[in-house]
């Protein structure tokens, strides 16, 4: 599954490759080839982060749903609890 971003998105990344080289690798990169490398990142890399932020968001939605029965449980026969009552 190919990652796709939106174009703002994309174009942000590419500014954000472009201050990170120059400031940090004093490598002054330009739109295309700042452009390529995310597009690097994103076949090569992305499917990683991807696969295991849809791992962690099954994790959570399992252990969410194990709790289910706690949270809308309600016990049966309780219609002649009011009744048995101690009454004052």
């Amino acid at each position: 599954m190919a990652i796709e971003i939106s174009k703002p998105d994309r174009q942000q990344a590419i500014e954000s490759l472009m201050r990170y080289t120059a400031e940090h690798l004093d490598e002054r990169l330009g739109n295309v080839a700042a452009g390529a490398l995310l597009g690097f990142f994103l076949e090569e890399i992305g499917p990683l982060i991807y696969n295991q932020a849809v791992a962690d968001v099954q994790e959570r939605l399992l252990a969410r749903v194990q709790e289910v029965d706690l949270e809308v449980h309600e016990d049966a026969f309780q219609y002649w609890r009011k009744f048995d009552r101690p009454r004052r």
